[in-house]
């Protein structure tokens, strides 16, 4: 059997914005558009370790299965239902020196709370993705995590994991941390309701475009 990019990879269901839940289609030339950027933009190496604790049925556990195995890192799955306890986190972390993690914000805030985390010294990557990452969790990383490089990461289901990134490089601005900048051969617009692009500080809606 033949497989090519536009051949379907997998189902995963999601309930966006309406609340009701749909499948949405993925392909595979948009996961290797998708992991390709990663390669390209935060390499790994056979010395990363990334933790693997995202729920299959969340998008992001994709990219945390995959990048590993494509990009020859160390792949480590955490217990079931450990993403949603911050102290078993913090102790592997520090007991695996991961290098690469994870978080949805929400849970990020918590985890860098933990007194455990403090030895944790080496993860090296945290990105911060399925939500809006407030400005005062970015800057508690940068103090419990001095050594980690911080980016936001955001897309919805249907564009394949992510659409934009947006490294932290220094004190954000604002009370939460811009998406940022399409990822590569990925589109972003914000268009008005004639689907015009809307002139800079004008409210409108995000549209994506791309191979994802």
């Amino acid at each position: 059997v033949e497989v090519g990019p536009a051949n379907l990879a997998y189902v995963i269901y999601t309930s966006g914005s309406t609340g009701r839940p749909k499948g949405v289609m993925i392909p595979h030339g948009a996961i290797v558009n998708r992991l390709s950027w990663m390669c390209s933009r935060f390499p790994f190496t056979q010395s990363d370790l990334v933790l693997q604790k995202t729920t299959f049925s969340f998008d992001a556990s994709v990219w945390e299965l995959f990048q590993p195995l494509v990009s020859g890192a160390g792949l480590l799955l955490a217990r079931p239902g450990g993403h949603r306890d911050p102290s078993y986190l913090a102790g592997v972390l520090g007991q695996e020196s991961v290098t690469v993690l994870q978080m949805v914000p929400s849970m990020l805030s918590p985890l860098l709370e933990e007194p455990g985390l403090a030895r944790c010294s080496s993860l090296r990557l945290v990105f911060a993705g399925g939500e809006a990452l407030p400005s005062v969790t970015a800057e508690r990383v940068f103090a419990r995590l001095g050594g980690a490089s911080l980016c936001n990461l955001y897309g919805p289901t249907e564009a394949t994991i992510d659409a934009t990134f947006r490294p932290c490089d220094g004190p954000p601005e604002g009370p939460v941390v811009p998406i940022g900048r399409p990822i590569q051969n990925a589109r972003a617009y914000v268009l008005d309701r004639e689907l015009r692009p809307v002139p800079a500080g004008v409210v409108g809606e995000l549209y994506v475009g791309g191979p994802g």
